[in-house]
């Protein structure tokens, strides 16, 4: 007669060990902008041998609804990653945190971009993949690039300090992702977790931008670091926008193409997302295939006053040391996107209706106006990570993307900009921070220029 209460037992026990755990309070809750509006995460830290944490659940509008499943943990991602689109909610909190939602009007936008802290071996002899701009020809040949993450990396001050302005937006230009290697001996990243998973991920993004992801909606480029094989397994399951909607977790492989061109519209604005982050900086000796590219800027239909954001700088400069000589020389970027929009249809300039570049990818500050009354371009790459050697001062009247330089300003230095409409809307005002908030150059951009002093 006890056969039977013991057997319910042991089937109680197991439907138990079978279910998930209940929802567990997130380590990051946040807000991404994409296609289909904003997008709530929620990562969840789930142990090794312990139940797998459901997703909590999120309170829109005051009533409760459930998140869904983006991804489950697995080796290298001990998290569960949930989602909610949010499309026109007007509140909604996670575990009592209330969420930043995307305002009716902007009145400030927080830009900056390469933000982690580098750590990278040095490069054999016979690898071809992409490098990136901070003095590369040196990392190629000697003890590779180390950043010192403690003493050497603000992006968690300039986080802290961005967040205290309270802007409406952040756009974050790309590449998050820099602890690549090791530390081996270096000082200053001593036990520093590498590669692409979520300790890593953790460490160079989640804890430094705590207080801003808590602080305003985030716009989040796709860079160069999160090609799939760097950090894109990291970004597809933590910042692309794109809800699962059901379908198969996120991947990343390196045979997927780049992510398609897509539209993200905030208070009143539009941004146009050109995913870059596979464009060469320069073309082989036959040309460059910039057919895909082309078609991206064919799909696109900016209303006016678009904004295009896009990692990779459709016009920007470095002065890079030459991998044969040593000297260093004057770097066009990029050449990629430059030949997609060199042809009739386009004519060296982006679809009509954009009235502003932003970027990042070279780690400094610019602010470029052309001869031809292009829109402006912005390379906003100075964010935390090690920074590239300053521009030479005589750049002016340089050519560049079938016209030239009529103006540029740069900043060697760390920092972010703040863009903020002027009080009738007839242009912005661009103004570089330090990372503590010290104001430094102010730009007065327009859809032909930047005027910058």
């Amino acid at each position: 007669m006890a056969r039977a209460p013991t057997a319910l037992l042991i089937c109680a026990i197991a439907l138990t060990l079978a279910m998930p755990a209940a929802a567990q309070a997130p380590v990051a809750a946040y807000v991404v902008l994409g296609a289909q509006g904003p997008v709530a995460r929620a990562v969840i830290p789930a142990a090794e041998g312990a139940p797998v944490p459901g997703c909590p659940d999120i309170v829109v509008d005051s009533t409760p609804r459930a998140m869904k499943l983006r991804a489950a943990p697995d080796a290298d991602f001990d998290i569960v990653v949930c989602e909610f689109s949010l499309l026109s909610a007007t509140s909604a909190t996670i575990a009592g945190q209330a969420l930043p939602l995307p305002p009716d009007k902007l009145k400030s936008i927080a830009v900056f971009g390469d933000t982690g802290c580098r750590l990278k071996a040095a490069k054999d002899e016979d690898e071809t993949d992409e490098m990136d701009e901070a003095d590369d020809a040196a990392a190629k040949a000697g003890s590779g690039k180390y950043q010192d993450c403690k003493t050497d990396w603000p992006f968690q001050t300039m986080s802290e300090t961005i967040a205290k302005a309270k802007p409406d937006l952040v756009i974050h230009v790309g590449d998050y992702y820099y602890r690549e290697s090791p530390c081996d001996d270096h000082p200053g990243c001593q036990n520093s977790p590498y590669g692409d998973k979520w300790p890593t991920w953790e460490a160079d993004f989640f804890t430094p931008a705590a207080a801003l992801l808590k602080a305003a909606p985030w716009i989040v480029a796709r860079g160069n670091h999160e090609i799939c094989g760097r950090g894109g397994l990291g970004y597809a399951r933590l910042l692309d926008p794109t809800p699962v909607d059901g379908r198969k977790p996120p991947k990343c492989d390196p045979s997927d193409p780049p992510l398609d061109q897509y539209t993200a519209k905030v208070g009143g604005r539009s941004f146009v997302m050109l995913d870059s982050s596979a464009a060469p900086d320069d073309c082989p000796e036959g040309g460059c295939d910039s057919e895909w590219y082309q078609r991206q800027f064919k799909a696109m239909n900016p209303v006016p006053g678009t904004w295009l954001v896009t990692h990779k700088p459709i016009w920007g400069f470095t002065y890079s040391k030459d991998k044969h000589t040593g000297e260093r020389k004057l770097g066009i970027r990029n050449m990629m996107l430059q030949a997609a929009l060199n042809n009739k249809t386009w004519k060296n300039v982006p679809p009509v209706g954009i009235e502003l570049v932003l970027s990042g990818h070279i780690h400094l500050w610019e602010a470029l106006s052309f001869a031809d009354g292009r829109t402006p371009q912005f390379v906003l790459g100075a964010g935390g990570t090690k920074l590239a050697h300053k521009l030479p001062k005589k750049i002016k009247g340089h050519r560049i993307g079938g016209t030239t330089v009529a103006a540029i300003a740069s900043e060697h230095e760390f920092g972010y900009t703040l863009f903020e409409p002027s009080k009738k809307g007839r242009h912005w005002n661009a103004t570089f921070y330090d990372p503590t908030g010290s104001p430094g150059l102010s730009c007065k951009v327009e859809p032909t220029k930047a005027t910058c002093k």
